[in-house]
C-alpha cells in the first residue's frame, strides 16, 4: 500500500477534508491532492505531522509493505476531533543545555536547530526549534529543567498553544491568555522571584 493511498484512507478515517489536513500541515489544498495523487512526496517535517495527526508510525506511513490495519482504532472522526487535535500541539524554543535529561527530545518533533553565541560560558547553545503533541508534555519538561540558583543560571523554556503561553521552570509551570495583561504580569512576578530577569523575560508571543 502506498504513501498516497495510506494518507487518503487515513484522512477519510478521520473525517478530514483536504482543506483541514491542509491547514494542520501548513500547506495547501494542492499540496495534499499531490501528496494522495502520488505526483509529490512529502516533506520529512510534513511526515512527522501527519504521524503526530494520525497517530501511526514512520514504519507505516513509509514502508509500502504496511497496511493499515489500526485506522478504525484513530480516536476521533469528526472536525471537533480535527480542531482538540490542533490544540494539542505545543510550538516553541528549547535550549538543549537547559535540561538535564536528554529523553525529553524523543516526545519533540524537531524542525530546526541553531547555534547561539553566548559570549560568555558555554560559548554556545543549542536551540531546539519544535512541536509536540504530548498533553502532558508541560509537566514532563518541568521534570528536567535544570536549576542552578549557585551559578546564577535560571533557565526555563517557553513555547505556547494556540493564545496560551506557557512559561516552564523546573517543576512549576506558568501560563497565560496571550493578550491578558493580569495574567501576564502575574506570570512576570512569580519568574522574577524564581530569579529571572526582565530582560530574559522578553518571549515573543
Amino acid at each position: 500500500m502506498k504513501l498516497s493511498e495510506k494518507i487518503v484512507e487515513l484522512r477519510k478515517a478521520n473525517g478530514m477534508t483536504q482543506e483541514e489536513l491542509a491547514e494542520i500541515c501548513s500547506v495547501s489544498r494542492q499540496s495534499i491532492s499531490k501528496w494522495e495523487a502520488d505526483i509529490a512526496l512529502p516533506e520529512t517535517e510534513k511526515l512527522l505531522i501527519l504521524g503526530e495527526t494520525f497517530r501511526v508510525s514512520m514504519d507505516i506511513l513509509l514502508k509500502d509493505e504496511l497496511t493499515l490495519h489500526a485506522v478504525k482504532e484513530v480516536p476521533g472522526c469528526s472536525s471537533n476531533a480535527v480542531q482538540k487535535k490542533k490544540r494539542g500541539l505545543y510550538e516553541g524554543i528549547l535550549i538543549k543545555e537547559s535540561v538535564e535529561d536528554d529523553s525529553i527530545l524523543d516526545i519533540l518533533n524537531i524542525h530546526k536547530v541553531e547555534l547561539w553565541n553566548t559570549g560568555g560560558k558555554p560559548r554556545y547553545w543549542t536551540a531546539l526549534f519544535f512541536t509536540c503533541a504530548r498533553e502532558d508534555f508541560p509537566e514532563q519538561v518541568s521534570k528536567v529543567m535544570l536549576s542552578e540558583p549557585d551559578t546564577g543560571n535560571h533557565w526555563f523554556v517557553d513555547f505556547k498553544a494556540d493564545n496560551v503561553k506557557y512559561i516552564v521552570l523546573k517543576d512549576k509551570i506558568l501560563k497565560y491568555r496571550i493578550g491578558n495583561q493580569a495574567e501576564k504580569e502575574y506570570v512576570r512576578s512569580e519568574c522574577r522571584k524564581s530569579g529571572i530577569s526582565d530582560e530574559q523575560m522578553n518571549w515573543p508571543e
